[in-house]
């Protein structure tokens, strides 16, 4: 399927609300565009398991509700769009589910734009569900987005989005505020996106990481050579956010290395059904699971740096006896 960009047109409904669940570091910026760019008459609703990461939000003019249940019944129009930022899809059901849940609260017709990254499997198997539970009122539609920290709070994001039609075009019109939504082919097919993206961060990354460590024992500023090699080939947009921090070691918490675990896992699994070999994936999953292990997992992508810099060194002797 050809990659639609034209879907912010109609049918988006500017009178219907939308609610946003999930106000971490990337959903509190997301949730910000989206309020200062709302359509005439419609209103953002937020809630989040912490009622001070909406403080701003509210003092901008959201509405915060406690519950997802009763931001769901607050949501009103045609077909409230509603967005959900949290990590991995049992946060997903735990939103949607039970007596305080969101399904409990929604009475007509809505749109669930799930932008976290998941399973593409688990997320075709939760639009399933939605749909037997609400008679077809409500659908699910995926939506993950790329760009980190910086690109939510610049409102810069790529967003990968995976459904029908008419759903991709509303929930394109949505998000068009927080970067460029791209309605890439069905459901899931956001999921396979971000999974693939992933795949290239992951490999970015920890190409950086070593080369850092490598230049770095041979007596190179790294800080000087990440600047002269964002100008040829090397250049990348992960040079460009990461720089700083490979060169000050500077690893404190943003994206989390240990969430490209599930990432990469959600690749694999693609690879599987799809009969890819994916030498590379398999390097890149073992890297980050052995980090992770090691107790790095919390901290930023670049403490891969760290990772490498703490493994084993070659012994001079022997790397010469290599190229003998």
């Amino acid at each position: 399927m050809t990659a639609r960009t034209d879907l912010a047109t109609p049918p988006i409904l500017p009178d219907s609300d939308i609610g946003f669940i999930g106000l971490g570091v990337m959903g509190a910026p997301m949730a910000a565009h989206l309020l200062a760019a709302r359509p005439a008459g419609a209103k953002l609703h937020v809630t989040a398991r912490r009622p001070a990461s909406a403080q701003a939000l509210v003092e901008a003019g959201a509405r915060w509700h406690p519950t997802a249940r009763e931001l769901g019944a607050a949501c009103r129009g045609p077909r409230p769009t509603l967005v959900l930022m949290v990590p991995d899809l049992p946060d997903v059901t735990a939103v949607l589910d039970g007596a305080d849940g969101l399904l409990a609260g929604l009475t007509g017709p809505a749109l669930i734009v799930v932008c976290s990254t998941v399973s593409p499997a688990g997320l075709r198997a939760l639009d399933e569900d939605v749909r037997s539970r609400t008679d077809g009122r409500v659908r699910v539609i995926d939506a993950p987005v790329s760009g980190g920290e910086e690109g939510a709070r610049a409102g810069t994001l790529s967003v990968m989005v995976g459904g029908h039609d008419d759903d991709a075009a509303q929930a394109c019109a949505v998000l068009r505020p927080t970067g460029t939504p791209v309605h890439l082919g069905p459901l899931g097919a956001g999921q396979i996106a971000k999974a693939c993206n992933q795949m290239i961060v992951a490999a970015t990354v920890l190409a950086l990481g070593e080369a850092s460590v490598l230049a770095e024992r041979a007596g190179l500023d790294v800080g000087a050579l990440f600047d002269l090699l964002g100008g040829g080939y090397a250049g990348s947009r992960m040079l460009e956010v990461k720089k700083r921090r490979f060169a000050e070691h500077d690893h404190s918490p943003s994206g989390a290395a240990k969430f490209l675990i599930k990432d990469l896992g959600f690749a694999t699994d693609e690879a599987v059904r799809t009969g890819t070999a994916t030498p590379q994936l398999d390097v890149l999953r073992s890297v980050f699971t052995d980090l992770t292990a090691a107790g790095l997992g919390d901290q930023d992508t670049s403490v891969v740096q760290a990772f490498v810099g703490s493994l084993a060194r070659i012994a001079p002797a022997e790397a010469l006896g290599r190229h003998s």
